[in-house]
């Protein structure tokens, strides 16, 4: 069967923690079952946090110890991928028989990763490791490699991800192209309106549906963005989440300024027919011109060379 319902849940990280974050979640459950979606996305960063405005007292030359204590305490929020969050989430794809998209800050040893986290219907898990953190997120999350770069079959169709800024790497974006990528999930915090264009370009491009969720945060209560001063009753991050159509068209959303859940009814079928002209893998590639190499070799640290065993780190 072709036709499928996919959705976004639009929604924001508590600033009282990762608990309270999974708490809000789980109590959208039932408006999840009810939307009877195959897929569910949600926003960058949601477990974890995106610290919009921190600087984590980085100075060119030299950090502060406030700094180094405030990235504790977010170090501490984060989530390991065997963790009882996962495991709740885990529990509520497969109550709502849907399959989950969600950003999480992800917690491995003393790095961090901002991740796009796949948990299928079923309980199967598969993680992307956003490869080009953005400008200052480089302070504070590691760069993924070529190994977290999957396209998950799931009874919504075969799905990927890319987060928030990766969305503006062309040759990714012809990785996962190739792959035969159906449904293209963006978690983003990203909420300036050429979003909705580069999302629109990007489900046109690949003739693909894509969803993109983004977190919304309400307006600081103390006029502030961390140290600098906020305009009145604008939220910290509005929302926009969306769902496009392989034709560029906008078939959900996008919603602002609150939170809330959207979905579309798709047909796999008409990617099929949006491809008929352009197929950016197949007959508008003209492989005999350009040839992309991708390596999608895990890229660990340390490799030990021993005399009988080889261990990496």
């Amino acid at each position: 069967m072709k036709k499928k319902i996919i959705a976004a849940l639009q929604i924001g990280s508590s600033s009282q923690g990762t608990a309270v974050t999974l708490d809000q979640i789980l109590g959208y459950k039932e408006s999840i079952q009810n939307s009877n979606c195959n897929l569910l996305v949600m926003p960058e960063a949601l477990l974890g946090g995106y610290p919009k405005g921190a600087d984590f007292g980085t100075r060119v030359g030299y950090r502060t110890s406030e700094g180094r204590e405030e990235f504790l305490q977010y170090w501490q929020q984060a989530v390991d991928i065997d963790g009882p969050e996962v495991l709740a989430l885990t529990e509520l794809a497969k109550d709502c028989h849907t399959s989950i998209v969600i950003g999480i800050i992800e917690r491995s040893g003393t790095t961090l990763y901002c991740t796009a986290l796949f948990i299928t219907d079923t309980g199967e898990i598969a993680k992307h490791r956003k490869l080009m953190p953005t400008a200052s997120e480089r302070l504070i999350w590691g760069q993924g490699d070529g190994s977290t770069i999957p396209v998950i079959e799931t009874s919504a169709g075969r799905i990927g991800a890319a987060i928030c800024w990766e969305n503006y790497m062309p040759l990714l974006r012809t990785a996962m192209y190739a792959k035969g990528l159906e449904i293209w999930c963006a978690p983003t915090v990203d909420d300036r309106d050429i979003w909705q264009a580069s999302m629109q370009h990007i489900a046109y491009e690949g003739r693909n549906f894509l969803v993109s969720a983004c977190q919304y945060q309400a307006p600081p209560s103390n006029g502030s963005c961390r140290d600098q001063a906020w305009p009145k009753d604008k939220p910290l991050i509005r929302g926009g989440s969306v769902i496009i159509s392989p034709m560029g068209e906008i078939i959900a959303g996008p919603i602002y300024n609150e939170e809330g859940l959207i979905s579309a009814e798709i047909d796999l079928n008409d990617i099929v027919k949006a491809r008929y002209d352009m197929d950016p893998a197949g007959h508008y590639s003209r492989p005999d011109i350009f040839k992309l190499m991708v390596n999608e070799q895990e890229r660990p640290p340390v490799t030990i060379i021993g005399n009988e065993t080889l261990k990496e780190f």
